[in-house]
């Protein structure tokens, strides 16, 4: 009996090709979005019964959250691995803060969309105008959805750094303008961390410009412009990259294509294959 309940649970978290499981996914996506919706919010000067009201639905939505980690943790059949899994770890990060009192980083919830888009994967069919099928759209989004995750966090995380003490850094706004800028190594000089932690935060910020962006941006432009029937599978000897899905041989020079190279692994791991 209890090991029913603990399937159907975990179907309705992690299985989008049922209408339950979209319509689960569908809220925790929904109210990701408003707790960053508020979190951004209350950066601004905001009367102070709105402020309290939206503290207390921010409040009610972790809740949740935290419902939805305890289900996830009970159904669990390695609950070690699962409590060192990524999502695991952003969602304690995320959520015991407010509970402890201390700085309010429910805003590492948009991580969680990330889980969100690698599950539709599962539904099939032609997205995007017809233009890309079900799998690629998926892949296309999630490169997006990356570029636009990491800008986010940063943005948070520079402003809960920096604002008690840093004038040019007041909201939210504020942040994501300075993390914008430097991540995308423009740099412009208007807005300067003051603090230990915001300058660390902007060394990294700017290794994330220079490392990740060019290369997320890289392989959204080859999945637009990839050949038709044929995926990203570099050959170890003369480094041709396009090959058919099930190719075994090199089109090119015949070497074999069974042992993938970590070009190959780290762009799999990137693309969700």
């Amino acid at each position: 009996m209890m090991k029913a309940i603990r399937t159907t649970i975990t179907m309705a978290l992690d299985d989008m090709s049922t209408p339950v499981g979209r319509l689960v996914n569908g809220a925790i996506a929904f109210l990701v979005l408003v707790s960053s919706i508020i979190f951004i919010a209350e950066t601004y000067s905001i009367p102070d019964h709105i402020r309290h009201q939206l503290t207390i639905l921010n409040g009610v939505i972790l809740c949740i959250f935290s419902i939805e980690y305890l289900f996830r943790f009970w159904c669990a059949d390695n609950k070690w691995a699962y409590l060192k899994s990524l999502y695991s770890i952003v969602d304690l990060v995320a959520i015991l803060p407010f509970f402890l009192g201390v700085l309010d980083v429910s805003y590492l919830l948009v991580l969680r969309w990330l889980r969100i888009l690698k599950l539709l994967r599962s539904i099939r069919g032609d997205t995007i105008l017809g233009y890309l099928n079900g799998k690629d759209s998926v892949i296309l989004a999630r490169i997006i959805f990356t570029l636009f995750a990491i800008v986010f966090v940063y943005s948070g995380l520079i402003y809960q750094v920096e604002h008690p003490i840093n004038p040019n850094l007041r909201t939210f706004l504020d942040a994501m303008y300075f993390a914008v800028a430097t991540m995308t190594t423009v740099g412009f000089g208007d807005i300067t961390p003051i603090s230990e932690g915001g300058r660390l935060l902007t060394i990294l910020m700017i290794w994330t410009g220079i490392g990740l962006i060019p290369w997320q941006v890289g392989n959204l432009v080859k999945r637009l412009f990839q050949t038709p029937g044929k995926v990203e599978r570099p050959c170890s000897k003369c480094s041709t990259r396009l090959h058919e899905e099930d190719a075994e041989f090199c089109r090119v020079c015949g070497t074999s294509l069974s042992s993938p190279t970590l070009q190959s692994s780290i762009a799999a791991y990137l693309t969700g294959r």
